[in-house]
């Protein structure tokens, strides 16, 4: 079960008015026609993905399972927040599985990089670097860092054994040095952006480290696929979000807030709000996307959602099943008070938190609810989810006629870096 609940958008949408433009850009979105049409390869990906580099991702991935305990992903951006969001969606924050996943590349922390090389000093540890190009400094400072540890305890044939890079298929600098020192290697596809790529070896390959049924995501991925090839606004639920998003932006909302109500799908706001953030904000066009995860964050949040300026909308991801739940205790002095509720599961509390928390902030507060529900987060509705977002966020890039695929913005921060290091030619 995957639906989009529109029952609380506290607006009526003029879907005929959309009609035509949602049927165009469908036919854009096929054929590649539009601006960037050069990265649509996401598109029909769960059908066309290539099926040797996937048996061989499993292969591989075995191989770690059974030879490691640390597998450390080197990426930034893209190259790690798919992953990362779904390893701890599905596995959770805390487990016992035989290998752990941990993240490197993402950042320019001396204190974070310092306390990681300390982590893994005792550990027997393989490295997946993720990078197109090779030359992204974030992941590039960290490679060389975890490429120096393992050769400093290995030996350098020995640390090949346990460095895998997913890069571009011929060309860059990962693959010139992964051609060189033989590691094993996994393709990013040249077609496919990183803020899309999480279907993709970048995402497969750590998710299947983590034991995580890559065969399944992929299966949700497909389905989706061929749910969502539809442009008609009246049946298409990916398409009705997109456009309900456009509705809102259009009549002054600001801000989307990505909520969910667990604490394991944190990093799931952190990939939504890349791929939104990055993709539709241009041209001084596009909503805010910004991530809670309540009930904690409505003891920091929830009075501004309430009661602040009215900017913002919300669309929560909502599981009804949780993977784990919790029974409350009795107790015989109840000097907590709690005992109106032992013997509940707190799956029943959460829910509750869920439906009075929607409730305030719609009639009381008058902010709009998107509900986007599922029966649990298992491989296969997450793989949905993943292309449901990634088709919605084409639709509601176009709806505002900008390139979705492109970020020329980021660009800039890094020009300015790189001069101020002294690099040459900056």
């Amino acid at each position: 079960m995957f639906l989009v609940n529109t029952n609380h958008t506290l607006t009526q949408i003029n879907w005929q008015s959309y009609r035509n433009d949602v049927k165009a850009i469908n036919t854009m979105i096929n054929d590649a026609s539009g601006p960037g049409g050069d990265f649509l390869g996401w598109r029909d990906y769960p059908k066309t993905y290539d099926k040797k580099e996937f048996a061989k991702i499993k292969r591989w991935a075995n191989y770690v399972r059974t030879n490691f305990e640390v597998l450390v992903v080197a990426g930034i951006g893209g190259s790690y927040l798919g992953a990362r969001a779904a390893i701890e969606a599905i596995n959770g924050l805390r487990n016992n599985d035989s290998i752990e996943i941990i993240f490197m590349g993402q950042t320019l922390s001396p204190n974070y990089i310092y306390q990681t090389l300390e982590y893994l000093k005792n550990k027997k540890f393989a490295v997946n670097v993720i990078s197109k190009s090779g030359t992204t400094t974030e992941t590039s400072i960290s490679f060389r860092l975890l490429k120096q540890m393992l050769e400093e305890k290995l030996g350098k044939e020995e640390a090949s054994k346990a460095i895998f890079a997913t890069t571009d298929a011929k060309n860059g600098l990962l693959r010139e040095l992964a051609n060189k020192e033989k590691y094993v290697t996994f393709n990013l596809p040249a077609n496919i952006g990183g803020r899309f790529s999480v279907l993709t070896a970048v995402g497969l390959f750590p998710l299947a480290c983590a034991d995580i049924d890559i065969s399944k995501l992929m299966e949700g991925a497909y389905d989706a696929m061929k749910e969502y090839d539809n442009g008609d606004i009246m049946t298409n639920q990916c398409y009705q979000y997109a456009v309900i998003r456009d509705h809102f932006y259009r009549t002054g909302k600001k801000v989307e807030m990505f909520v969910t109500y667990e604490p394991q799908f944190r990093e799931l706001g952190e990939w939504l709000k890349q791929l939104f953030g990055e993709s539709e904000g241009k041209e001084e066009l596009g909503l805010l996307p910004d991530s809670a995860v309540f009930s904690t964050d409505l003891h920091s949040l929830g009075q501004f959602i309430q009661e602040g300026s009215k900017i913002l909308f919300e669309t929560i991801i909502y599981p009804r099943i949780p993977n784990n739940d919790v029974e409350i205790p009795k107790d015989d002095e109840d000097l907590d008070g709690l005992n109106y509720i032992a013997g509940k599961k707190l799956s029943f509390v959460n829910e509750k938190a869920f439906l009075g928390t929607l409730e305030a902030h719609t009639a009381d507060g008058k902010v709009p609810n998107i509900i986007i529900e599922m029966d649990e987060m298992n491989a296969y509705n997450l793989g949905h989810l993943f292309y449901f977002f990634m088709r919605a966020c084409a639709m509601s890039a176009y709806l505002l006629h900008i390139n979705p695929f492109n970020q020329p913005g980021v660009e800039i921060y890094k020009k300015n870096m790189f001069h101020l290091l002294g690099k040459k030619g900056y």
